[in-house]
């Protein structure tokens, strides 16, 4: 590819990872990654390893990885390509290698039953190829951001139902690790049957009191922390000597 196509090509890619309206997607390690990945083949130009592969059939075969899409009906749309003919191996191979350099392109076996009643229906209505990967992609991507969000709920329903535990916990008089109740400031914990309360400070620090209550005013003060893993350290310390209180 000459260079003036190359750097035009390197444009596209950047003005199509930009164009995202999310912020979450520029800064997603997996768009990085793919994003990178696509630079570098442009960089490369034509690869010199698969022979049989130009870059119409690998833009073609690099849409339908992690799609589900038959690999005797990409085969055959393929060998209409200009090109040699290609095998099945051929085909299943060079999917592969694409899934190896994007290793988060793999396909979900959860999707193939989607994926492949697309292919099945737009196959029988007669509609070409491309556009049934591309109608594949976007159901895979639609399922993907819907797992994405479940996994996140399930994520977010166990820590509520952790912080939840560790709350009763605390009020229960019972020893638990640092738990903050409500929407309160302050985070309590209780090592060896005594209570301790870390306060944040104006200074970004943390002021650690001896408490006799969750909701009583704070007691003893203990100490002054930059980190409240330092704090941790002085309760490890204090809580198993001669209770002075």
């Amino acid at each position: 590819m000459p260079e003036d196509e190359r750097l035009q090509a390197i444009k596209h890619l950047l003005f199509n990872y930009v164009r995202s309206p999310s912020f979450c997607h520029i800064r997603d390690p997996h768009a990085v990654i793919v994003l990178a990945n696509e630079i570098m083949r442009v960089v490369d130009g034509r690869n010199c390893v698969w022979l049989k592969w130009d870059e119409h059939r690998e833009k073609l075969v690099k849409s339908a990885v992690g799609c589900w899409i038959p690999f005797d009906d990409l085969r055959d749309f393929l060998n209409g390509m200009p090109g040699p003919v290609l095998i099945t191996t051929d085909v299943t191979q060079r999917i592969r290698a694409f899934e190896d350099e994007d290793y988060f392109s793999y396909p979900k076996e959860e999707l193939q039953p989607g994926c492949l009643a697309i292919h099945e229906r737009e196959k029988a209505n007669g509609t070409e190829l491309p556009a049934v990967i591309g109608l594949s992609r976007d159901h895979v991507e639609r399922e993907e951001e819907r797992l994405r969000n479940e996994q996140r709920q399930q994520y977010e329903q166990w820590r509520e139902k952790d912080r939840t535990a560790r709350e009763q916990r605390l009020l229960s008089g019972a020893d638990c690790k640092w738990t903050q109740l409500a929407k309160s400031p302050d985070w309590h914990c209780r090592t060896n049957g005594r209570l301790y309360r870390l306060s944040p400070t104006k200074e970004k620090m943390w002021n650690l009191y001896r408490a006799n209550s969750v909701d009583s005013p704070n007691g003893s003060l203990i100490g002054k922390y930059q980190r409240r893993g330092d704090a941790s350290k002085a309760v490890a310390q204090v809580a198993y000597q001669p209770d002075q209180l």
